[in-house]
């Protein structure tokens, strides 16, 4: 019997994990403005072990008519008016992210992106708002599903919070670069990367029976899996 070759698809049922965090003007999606987005791709090694890729990063323009509570700004401290930041439209910003997300989709074999956050329904429900504003038509992430490290972390690490759930893990935390889309997504990249590399057995495990049912071909360089249940719209 060959060993089946590692790949995202198969990993994850034809859905590419990308990490998404946001930092915005308040706690409503659909009045409060998106004001940085990050996404951080997620790669995997020959071994089968989930690694943490590139990371794109935008500051974002406030929509016309749009919600900016103080006490936010106090937490992530951007001044969203500054002349100096680099802001973009959001649409622009997404129609950049929604690229390379679309490409690694494709370099991995998957059928479309599935949102990784820490409290992942805030930042899917900004991602969904931000699209429906914006009319993007070619959203490469699905809709209402995600993967949550806020419960992953929870049960594998007894942490909650993303700093300590980092601090769990072996990294470090600098508390003065937190509340920054770019560095919170790339910690909870590392925590998401950690949690399912311990759970690396179990899949293969679990991926074992699959095969055994018929549910998976064996591996020759096919980029998905072949489950029945793999063909729902539903993760």
């Amino acid at each position: 019997m060959s060993t089946p070759v590692p790949s995202l698809a198969r990993r994850f049922r034809g859905f590419l994990p990308v990490v998404i965090d946001v930092e915005t003007g308040g706690l409503n999606a659909s009045k409060d403005a998106l004001l940085e987005i990050a996404a951080v791709l997620i790669e995997i090694t020959p071994e089968g072990l989930l690694t943490r890729g590139e990371t794109h990063c935008f500051h974002v323009k406030p929509f016309e008519g749009s919600n900016i509570e103080p006490a936010s700004l106090a937490v992530t401290g951007i001044d969203p008016f500054h002349p100096l930041r680099p802001a973009i439209d959001e649409k622009d910003a997404l129609t950049r992210i929604f690229k390379e997300v679309r490409e690694a989709v494709r370099r991995h074999g998957c059928k479309r992106a599935i949102l990784v956050g820490h409290n992942a329904s805030f930042d899917l429900g900004f991602l969904n708002a931000a699209v429906a504003r914006t009319e993007i038509k070619r959203n490469p992430f699905h809709p209402f599903s995600s993967f949550d490290t806020v419960s992953l972390a929870g049960a594998a690490l007894g942490q909650t919070v993303l700093a300590k759930a980092t601090l769990a893990i072996g990294l470090e935390w600098d508390s003065s670069a937190a509340h920054a889309a770019a560095y919170d997504a790339e910690r909870t990249a590392d925590i998401f990367c950690k949690v399912c590399n311990d759970c690396q057995p179990s899949f293969l495990a679990a991926e074992q029976r699959a095969r055994a049912m018929g549910w998976l071909e064996e591996s020759n360089g096919d980029s998905g899996p072949t489950s029945p249940v793999a063909e729902e719209n539903n993760p």
